[in-house]
Formats: C-alpha cells, sequence, structure tokens
C-alpha cells in the first residue's frame, strides 16, 4: 500500500502543483497569500521539484517549488496531526538538494549558493489545533540547546473550520477557500458513511460530494473536469490511511506477544535454574511447550 502514496497525488497536490490546467496558477496564488506579494505567472519562473523515486523510494512530499531559482517551497496537507513535521521536512530537503546540487559542487572552495527553503503544514482535519503555530526540529533534541546549532522551522496553518474565518491566507486565496468548502463537504457524506463501507458505497460518497459542490460553485471547473481522478484520490489516500493504521495496530500487537513471550520465556530460565521442579512442571508453569523449555535448558548454566 505504500507504493501507492508514492505515485498517487492527493487531491491538494494535484490541485496545488500537478494539474496540468491550472496546479502553477493555483500554486501562485497560494505564494502571493502566503508572503503578501502580488507576482504574475507570466513574470515568474516556477519548477515543481520531485524527489527522485527512482533511488528514494520510500520520500515522497506534496508540493515542493522553486521559485525563480531563489527559494524552495515545501508544503505538506495534512488531516491528522503529526508533531515530527520538522523532521520529515528535513529529510525532504537533503534529499531534494541531492537533485539539485551538483556532486562535484560540494569540495569546491568556492561557497555554493542553494535555493532559501520555506517549509509550511496545512491541516484540516478533524481535532482541535491552534490556528497558526511554529514547530521547530530543536523540540525534538534529547539534549536541549540554548543557540540550537540545527534547527528547522516549519509554519502550520490549521485551515478546518472554525478557524477558516479568522485565517488571513483564507481571505487572499479564494482557490484554498474553496478547496477547504469541498473537504468540508466530503468529510460531511464521509460522516454519513457506515462502517466497513463496500467500494461502491465508498465512490457513491465521493461522487455526491463532488456533485453537490460543482452545484455549489465550488471548484466547479476543477471537479468538473477530473472527478474521477478525483474519487482516486480519495480512495488511495483512504486505502493508505487504513493501511497504516493496520500495520500500526498489528505493530502493536506483535510487540505485545512479543514482550509476553519473553516474560515467559524469564520465568521459565529462573524456573530452570532453581531447579526445583520437572521440566514438564514448568512448560506448565509458564504456559510454554515442553520443546521449548528444553531449548531454553541449552542456553543457561544449571546449578547441580
Amino acid at each position: 500500500m505504500i507504493e501507492n502514496r508514492e505515485i498517487k497525488s492527493t487531491v491538494f497536490a494535484d490541485l496545488f502543483c500537478d494539474d496540468e490546467k491550472d496546479g502553477i496558477r493555483n500554486f501562485l496564488s497560494l505564494y502571493n497569500a502566503i508572503h503578501g506579494t502580488s507576482l504574475k505567472l507570466e513574470e515568474t519562473i516556477i519548477k515543481p521539484k520531485r524527489i527522485n523515486q527512482a533511488i528514494y523510494k520510500t520520500f515522497y512530499n506534496d508540493i515542493s517549488m522553486i521559485i525563480n531559482g531563489k527559494l524552495i517551497v515545501l508544503i505538506e496537507h495534512q488531516s491528522t496531526l503529526n508533531s515530527n513535521m520538522p523532521l520529515r521536512f528535513l529529510e525532504y530537503y537533503v534529499h531534494l538538494l541531492y537533485g539539485i546540487v551538483p556532486h562535484e559542487a560540494r569540495y569546491k572552495e568556492d561557497l555554493y549558493k542553494i535555493p532559501t527553503p520555506e517549509f509550511y503544514v496545512f491541516y484540516n482535519g478533524q481535532r482541535t489545533a491552534p490556528q497558526n503555530n511554529v514547530m521547530k526540529l530543536s523540540e525534538a533534541f534529547i539534549e536541549k540547546q540554548d543557540y540550537p546549532m540545527c534547527e528547522l522551522i516549519v509554519n502550520f496553518l490549521n485551515i478546518a473550520s472554525p478557524c477558516d474565518e479568522k485565517l488571513p491566507i483564507l481571505k487572499n486565496c479564494d482557490i484554498l477557500k474553496q478547496y477547504c468548502e469541498f473537504m468540508d463537504i466530503v468529510f460531511s457524506h464521509r460522516a454519513r458513511m457506515k462502517d466497513n463501507p463496500t467500494s461502491e458505497e465508498t465512490q457513491n460518497c465521493y461522487e455526491l460530494a463532488i456533485h453537490e459542490s460543482i452545484s455549489r460553485g465550488i471548484l466547479s471547473d476543477y471537479l468538473t473536469r477530473k472527478a474521477s481522478e478525483v474519487i482516486n484520490m480519495f480512495i488511495g489516500e483512504y486505502d493508505y490511511d487504513t493501511d497504516m493504521r493496520v500495520k500500526s495496530q498489528e505493530a502493536e500487537e506483535r510487540g505485545h506477544r512479543e514482550g509476553e513471550i519473553s516474560s515467559k520465556i524469564a520465568s521459565a530460565k529462573n524456573l530452570l535454574k532453581m531447579n526445583l521442579l520437572t521440566l514438564e512442571q514448568i512448560a506448565q508453569a509458564v504456559d510454554l511447550p515442553l520443546e521449548e523449555i528444553l531449548k531454553i535448558q541449552k542456553t543457561i548454566k544449571i546449578p547441580s
């Protein structure tokens, strides 16, 4: 399932980057809203940058753009909170630099200039979160420093309701405001779905959300052009999130089982060293097969 995340865009990334018709235009609108600028598309050189998936298959970020060759903006959209975003952005930036900086430039005497980075997280999940926040890599350091020798700052912006009326960026970027309105409609339709919906029910949910949005003039051109693709993106995101939850639950259960087994083995070793019970009695006491007790016996020195 992780591979799906690498090759499929999200609706946010497609709308503000990958869409062949308006992606770059929408990104510039978002950039202008962030910076309070009025750059024009015909006067600005914007180049999407991707981490080389042929080399770094586990790295994928939503949006990374180089603007006029001077600034690289990395944006992540999330519907779940994640305190490790500074660390993730550090990984993204470093791996992007591998594709930007020539190998030999790192060893030259003269200073090689690199694009100045900016990092943003746009959050529209259901949990309560600050309207805007600053996340720092140094907050994760085990040993705190008064003046961190390595720092990375992420600007966190909560674009979910009810913050939308207060956040200036939504007033200055209409396409982002429409995206938030569209996602509110999607969340509303998702909430009506029963647990473990069928594929047909899931698809119908997104079709209804898209139809409602178009009828209300929300992202109407984009959704009219790309309805099927948008549905596939949502299903891909849902499958990925579900897969991650399942993997997390499995890892937790596996850790619990391994902890129980480790505890049983430790108890068996103690009983063997005490040399008070038969092997059969020890096996019964710790709830392990007799064959396992025999293996454990070979690993320890039994007092005579």
